[in-house]
């Protein structure tokens, strides 16, 4: 396989979480630049935002399972019954978190959350209601584009998704009485549920053209088979979105947990901009994996992924761009400036850790023996935990350095634990293009 195949099919994946991951960074300049940004910035970054995410982890992995199965009629079908399923409960869970007393009890009983932001948190997680439905059902029929060669749907999707967000900010700014975290969560909604309408287009030729003239997989699908593959993978997304609860938590209990919470989404979207292209490699890996000699190609691309990604958030970092970025960019006020540069020194390593566990992912994906993955997972929550409590106990260092320092040795902990239970599927994958 031609090294320009695979990049071919990395590019519109990764310009799609290109433009997916400057979402955060952009919501957190507009909201720095509207009233008490420090209040709406913690309360969408520690409590809203990893709420959302932890109520929706089950369904993430619904890309990696509808770009590895929905090759026929008969599994897209079975799929697709699952996918509305859990959209619909989890939606419910959703609404019973935002709108009930349970809510209290996650944010000041659970999470520890500073008073002066778990009012505004609670009408942003309100109006972010139509979050997880919206995803479950674009991240499934973007599984479907991708197996069927049309990733640029998935780029222009993401296109559409950071438009809309765009056009609410401004109108936020623009009229500038509303609050941040008001303006924030409605721009995410009007963003997933327009990516969602287009993506779900897109795929509607797609599926009558292409997927229904596909030829029956033998053997058939089956939904305990399917469970099976899949359970792994939503088991994986949970664990692994844990982490940004417990990090608010932790921090909310380190000193300068304000100012920590305020620049965490901040620091962490910035980053993200960086991790985006390794993040899209799985993909890449699972749809390219069953053509016969890919395995040296795919290797060789993940390691120059890996030196790309990292040279470029050291450029950001050791030079006046990073000053540029928060001063001007972000819009942080002053005080928070050298907090966020020094948060992305301890970030440095992040983006080629993702590309480094995007090659071990979808070799074990390809395998279908996911099992491997959520244990990687969970090594890489006990290690985010220990460094973690070790925090909160000293007691000492601000949140946001542990939080980050934490998240490496994680990401670095569970890359390792990836890369052993490839092992098994690498050594089949050789020998078949050798």
């Amino acid at each position: 396989m031609p090294l320009r195949r695979v990049l071919m099919t990395w590019l519109p994946l990764a310009g799609s979480w290109l433009l997916m991951g400057a979402e955060l960074p952009a919501l957190s300049a507009f909201v720095a630049r509207l009233a008490e940004p420090e209040i709406n910035l913690a309360a969408y970054g520690g409590i809203v935002f990893p709420l959302a995410l932890i109520i929706e982890s089950p369904i993430i992995m619904l890309l990696a399972a509808s770009t590895a199965l929905s090759k026929d009629w008969a599994s897209y079908r079975k799929i697709y019954a699952f996918m509305m399923t859990s959209g619909a409960a989890l939606t419910a869970l959703h609404i019973a978190v935002a709108f009930t007393p349970l809510y209290y009890f996650v944010v000041e009983g659970i999470l520890g959350a500073p008073q002066e932001i778990v009012e505004p948190a609670r009408i942003g997680l309100m109006i972010m209601t139509p979050w997880t439905w919206s995803i479950a059902y674009r991240r499934f029929n973007q599984g479907v584009l991708i197996r069927f060669g049309h990733p640029k749907a998935v780029t222009v999707g993401t296109l559409i998704r950071l438009s809309a967000d765009l056009i609410v900010l401004t109108i936020g700014l623009i009229v500038g009485t509303i609050p941040g975290i008001v303006v924030a969560t409605s721009a995410v909604a009007a963003g997933v549920i327009s990516e969602a309408l287009f993506i779900g287009l897109s795929a509607r030729p797609v599926i009558r053209n292409e997927l229904r003239q596909a030829p029956a997989v033998e053997p058939s699908l089956s939904f305990s088979a399917f469970m099976k593959f899949y359970i792994p993978l939503a088991m994986t997304s949970l664990l692994t979105l844990m982490i940004q609860p417990i990090g608010s938590a932790a921090i909310s209990r380190m000193p300068r947990a304000l100012e920590s919470l305020a620049v965490w989404p901040v620091v962490i979207g910035l980053s993200f901009l960086f991790r985006s292209t390794g993040v899209a490699y799985n993909e890449v890996v699972v749809s390219l994996m069953d053509e016969p000699g890919s395995s040296p190609t795919l290797r060789r691309f993940a390691g120059l992924l890996v030196g790309f990604v990292t040279v470029l958030q050291l450029v950001m970092v050791a030079t006046p761009l990073a000053d540029i970025w928060f001063r001007r960019v972000s819009g942080l006020p002053h005080n928070l400036i050298n907090l966020a540069i020094t948060g992305m020194w301890l970030a440095l390593l992040l983006p080629g850790l993702n590309a480094i566990q995007s090659w071990y992912q979808g070799t074990i994906l390809f395998s279908r023996r996911t099992r491997g993955i959520p244990e990687a997972v969970v090594i890489f929550l006990v290690t985010i935990g220990a460094v973690l409590w070790a925090g909160v106990t000293w007691n000492q260092v601000n949140g946001l350095y542990f939080g980050l320092t934490a998240f490496t040795l994680g990401m670095a902990a569970q890359a390792i634990w990836l890369w052993v239970r490839s092992r098994p599927a690498m050594t089949q994958v050789n020998a078949r293009d050798t």
